[in-house]
Order: structure tokens, then sequence, then C-alpha cells
């Protein structure tokens, strides 16, 4: 996981940055992103429309932190807002989903 500092704290802190973030989109996950002169934050963000379970979905929320931790993409004083679109990410290869995230990160750099 996220060191604590490195992750959005309620829900009240995502709607302020979302007006203001620029979006680049995978075929899985789209990512929207903030430049600011704090620390790096991360979101993922998981809707019911990907899936009703809140196990399936707290799993896919999981995989793609893991995926963001292992990173070394990740550009310092920017807000990153991961929302995922598609249920296939439960079934992606963890390599595959890697390099998504990683060609996401690399957009934003």
């Amino acid at each position: 996981m996220l060191d604590r500092k490195h992750r959005f704290h309620g829900y009240s802190s995502l709607k302020k940055v979302y007006p203001k973030t620029t979006s680049v989109r995978g075929s899985f996950i789209s990512l929207r992103y903030l430049r600011t002169n704090r620390p790096y934050r991360v979101a993922v963000v998981v809707g019911k429309k990907v899936h009703k379970s809140a196990v399936k979905r707290n799993r896919i929320r999981r995989r793609v932190y893991e995926a963001i931790r292992l990173s070394n993409q990740l550009p310092e004083s920017t807000d990153l807002i991961f929302n995922v679109y598609s249920d296939q990410v439960i079934d992606l290869d963890f390599a595959k989903l890697r390099e998504q995230i990683d060609e996401l990160l690399a957009k934003v750099a």
C-alpha cells in the first residue's frame, strides 16, 4: 500500500480536485491529473457500474494500488486519480496491468 501522505483522504478532497484535472485514457483505466506544490497523491475510483460486488471492486482497487506502488514513473507534485471503467481488470494479467499504468504515467510526464 502507498504511504498515508501519498493518498487522498475523504471524498471532499477528490471533489475539489476533479474540476481542475486533465484526463488521459487507457483501454481499461483513465487517469486524471493535476500539478500541485505538494508531494504526489493517488486515488483509485471504481464505481458500482464496474461491478456490483464490493468485494470485487475492492480487489480491483487493491490490484491497481499495487501496480502504482511498484511503478517507478510516479511524477512528483501531482495529484493522480485513476478511474477504472472495466471489470476486466480483475482477470487481467498483472504484468499487463502494470504496463498500462506505466503507459498512463508516461503520458503525464
